[in-house]
């Protein structure tokens, strides 16, 4: 991550100063013609970046000197450097910045957190910056001191970055761990505060002395001159600060990732990283809540993201016995007019119950028959011993005892596969290569009176892929995927046209006859279209909202 942490300090007599830094140094990507040359980031180029900084801190001596509290290390030390081997980077800590330029941008980004860029009560979190000078996460505390004005000094860790996407995303992970730095530094000064006042108590000391405006200067000269390894009795607190900023650039840089799309990205990814961004946003508050430890985090690319929605991490991989392995399977198994029965209530968005005595073959029907659906519109329980009502899931999974509502049994918007287990077979025997219908039976129950042979148009379209057998697997998956691409584009627009726009059943009848869904099974691509808006993003349909107000704020106007 192209980006720098800081440790600064409000010194009582010197301002806001920097005290300790990091950065990350990639390495340089060598070019035929600078073979010879000798590139940044070698034993030369460390000493002239030492030289920088040897500068830089003259020149800030020239214009006041230092008091211990200012300092961090002498410009003597050769600084820490910790190298990453899988990348190469290498992070380097100092009191300032190895380039004239980055100082002049770390000494603003310190003044402005601790002057005016702070948030209520002084104490926390804060974003600021701007293209000129980069961006600045900022979070700002408290050091105990027996011998400080007030008892306590200010200090500030801030990250500075030209990436604001970038450091605007990481907000919840860096307010995580950097607030567990802050609180370790917090609770070991408080101890070394507490250790102090047992032996001076230091309010009954400043009560009874007299105030004189001649000593008051030398009393806060005095006072000003304390450093942070000698508030918190941490002998090593650079090197481990160092530790500790060196993992931060690195975790920081190594969680999002950037990745090159051809075209936008689909409804299924969108809502994906929704779910993905709700998860973490409710860890946050549960950990915020409960005062706990962090977890690491694990972003994600599309692909990663869309294998673990259709197989929940692997949790089949943990039960023994038979499990379906592709959708073409599960029709062979079931047989071509209880697969297609089946996937014709999956499409229209009913209640698909599944109840047997294996939770792993249950879930991996379900894992099959999720990749019908858009991902927005997939609520499972994945095995229960209660029944949920329809509202909470629409893909089911039931113990074998778990009696099934009259008001479900009787309606026509769902529909019960009882999975029952042969005495013949045994999950052993499956393990030694056995089928599936040698070891269960499936029975498949609907009121439902409606004909399934008819409609919908994307369900026929399927049907003709998965009874290909000159197509593999992988190219039936990738053609299942082309055809929901096709459904849910179609979706947008009667989304939009009736949705948004509030044109008329006219209308909209003339627009299902543009997308192809009338004639022959109309009754079911309708239905299937109103059941797959509800799949729709939420980023989606609030840029459709935003770019319908601002086209008719002209003409309010």
């Amino acid at each position: 991550m192209n980006a720098l942490v800081a440790l600064c300090h409000f010194c009582e007599l010197h301002g806001p100063r920097t005290l300790f830094c990091t950065e990350a140094l990639h390495p340089p990507s060598p070019t035929p013609s600078q073979a010879g040359a000798p590139i940044p980031g070698d034993r030369e180029s460390d000493r002239e970046g030492e030289g920088l900084t040897m500068r830089a801190n003259s020149s800030a001596t020239q214009r006041g000197d230092m008091c211990e509290g200012c300092r961090s290390l002498p410009a003597s030390h050769p600084g820490f450097v910790s190298v990453d081997s899988e990348t190469g980077i290498r992070f380097l800590s100092h009191q300032h910045p190895r380039q004239p330029q980055l100082f002049s941008v770390v000494r603003q980004a310190c003044v402005r957190s601790l002057s005016c860029e702070v948030c209520p009560g002084r104490e926390g979190p804060i974003f600021f910056g701007d293209e000129q000078h980069g961006f600045v996460f900022s979070h700002t505390f408290f050091i105990k001191d027996s011998l400080a004005r007030g008892f306590q000094r200010w200090y500030s860790i801030v990250m500075v970055a030209m990436d604001r996407i970038y450091l605007i995303n990481s907000w919840p992970f860096l307010l995580r761990h950097l607030r567990l730095t802050i609180q370790s530094l917090q609770s070991t000064a408080l101890k070394v505060f507490d250790s102090e006042q047992c032996v001076c108590p230091q309010r009954a000391v400043r009560m009874n002395s007299v105030f004189s405006p001649a000593v008051f200067p030398h009393q806060r000269s005095g006072n000003a001159a304390r450093s942070l390894p000698s508030l918190t009795q941490h002998t090593n607190l650079w090197a481990s600060l160092h530790s500790s900023f060196s993992w931060l650039l690195k975790a920081c840089g190594s969680r999002l990732t950037e990745k090159l799309l051809e075209g936008a990205p689909t409804e299924d990814t969108l809502v994906l990283i929704e779910r993905q961004t709700e998860q973490e946003e409710e860890m946050s508050c549960w950990e915020g809540a409960e005062g706990g430890g962090s977890r690491p985090q694990c972003h994600q690319s599309e692909s990663e993201l869309y294998r673990d929605f259709l197989f929940d991490e692997g949790k089949a991989e943990g039960y023994p016995g038979p499990k379906f392995r592709s959708l073409r399977h599960l029709r062979q198994v079931l047989g071509t007019t209880d697969f297609r029965q089946l996937a014709w209530h999956v499409l229209m968005g009913n209640q698909v119950i599944l109840r047997g005595a294996d939770p792993g073959l249950i879930h991996s029907a379900f894992t099959m028959l999720k990749a019908l659906l858009p991902v927005g519109c997939v609520r499972s329980v994945t095995y229960s011993a209660q029944y949920e009502e329809a509202y909470r899931c629409n893909f089911l999974g039931l113990s074998p005892d778990v009696p099934i509502p009259t008001h479900v049994s009787s309606s026509e918007f769902s529909v019960l596969v009882d999975v029952v287990s042969l005495e013949r077979g045994s999950l052993y025997s499956a393990a030694c290569g056995e089928d599936i219908l040698s070891l269960y039976q499936f029975n498949i129950s609907s009121t439902n009176s409606q004909p399934t042979d008819k409609g919908p148009t994307l369900l026929n379209k399927m049907e003709v892929a998965l009874s290909n057998e000159n197509l593999s697997v992988d190219v039936v998956s990738h053609c299942l995927l082309c055809l929901k691409e096709e459904w849910m584009n179609k979706v947008k627009v009667l989304f939009k046209f009736s949705k948004v726009d509030g044109r008329g059943r006219e209308d909209t009848q003339k627009v299902l006859a543009l997308l192809g869904a009338t004639g022959p099974g109309e009754e079911d691509n309708v239905r299937l279209l109103k059941f797959w808006m509800t799949g729709l993003s939420k980023t989606y349909k609030s840029h459709l909202m935003t770019a319908v107000r601002g086209g008719e704020r002209p003409l309010s106007q």
